[in-house]
């Protein structure tokens, strides 16, 4: 399966409480960091809902 890379760009200070666990739940805890992910609607999901947060780099 294909993987996506996902890089949070912008503080996730202010957001709400259900953002800030959707970016734990993909691993983002510091800003400028990178994860990869396989690329599933599942995760296709959670970066949906913090696209304002994160960059995708396919």
């Amino acid at each position: 399966m294909a993987t996506i890379k996902v890089k949070q760009t912008k503080s996730r200070i202010g957001a709400p409480k259900d953002q800030k666990r959707t970016l734990d739940a993909l691993g983002l805890r510091k800003l400028n960091r990178v994860v990869e992910h396989e690329d599933t609607p599942s995760i296709r999901g959670l970066i949906r809902k913090v696209h304002h947060l994160v960059t995708v780099i396919e």
